[in-house]
């Protein structure tokens, strides 16, 4: 383990700036295993104890520091489109007619996009799909109106209170 980090005054000060710049708990535990190694030549078992870690863990990361260097900071988050058909960028392209025809006052039929949609991908997809599709390209569901915009809402609430023919209150005459 002696040779895998060096001790110089070049990657210490590099080290130390990235430990004030480091973005996550986990990025700055492993700028610090790899710090405490260079200044003060901690075996892997006391780096370990004091970062609560595994010995075998932080002999991984000083390896991998020895191979990758400083792209070892650089984490990956997690989450994201592990499983998608295609990117965004893809994806976008291939909504770009039907959008076009959108704003020129058509609709947009999600049997057609998925019809598009499967023969770029070459296999079928189901329906829920594009509804997803379109949803991460901020398009949404229209729905009509509740009610009428010429409907005169003040008949509405006198029908509601005229009782009707046959009942006991709305007798017909005679």
């Amino acid at each position: 383990m002696k040779g895998l980090i060096s001790c110089d005054k070049a990657t210490i000060a590099r080290l130390a700036e990235r430990l004030k710049q480091a973005n996550s708990h986990s990025q700055y535990q492993r700028i610090q295993c790899v710090l405490i190694r260079a200044t003060l030549g901690s075996s892997a078992a006391q780096i370990a104890q004091l970062l609560g870690w595994s010995t075998a863990t932080v002999h991984v990361i000083h390896s991998r520091w020895a191979k990758e260097g400083d792209a070892l900071f650089d984490l990956r988050g997690r989450g994201g489109r592990h499983h998608q058909h295609l990117s965004a960028e893809q994806e976008a392209q291939i909504l770009a007619p039907f959008i076009a025809r959108a704003e020129a006052g058509g609709m947009l039929k999600v049997a057609e996009i998925q019809q598009a949609y499967q023969e770029k991908v070459g296999k079928a997809v189901a329906p829920s799909t594009i509804y997803r599709l379109l949803d991460r390209h901020g398009w949404r569901k229209v729905m009509p109106r509740p009610r009428h915009p010429k409907a005169d809402v003040a008949a509405q609430a006198a029908f509601k209170k005229t009782p009707p023919r046959g009942t006991p209150r709305g007798r017909a005459p005679g």
